[in-house]
């Protein structure tokens, strides 16, 4: 998932997306600690796109204060 394409989405579908991506980490952790997990390195793309959204929410936010 890109920046670009997250920053024109609205802050109510990036919450959305948040949740979403929170979840399938929990998921692939949990598949992880039982040793299910097929690609452990999903884990790492799925954390580097919550903090994509959080950066793109927050600079939102920091946008609405100026």
């Amino acid at each position: 998932m890109k920046a670009a394409e997250l920053r024109g989405k609205d802050a109510a579908e990036l919450t959305k997306k948040l949740a979403e991506l929170k979840a399938e980490l929990f998921n692939l952790r949990f598949q992880h600690s039982i040793n299910q997990l097929e690609n452990p390195g999903r884990i790492e793309v799925v954390k580097k796109d919550i903090a994509r959204v959080k950066t793109v929410l927050r600079s939102m936010e920091l946008g609405d204060a100026k």
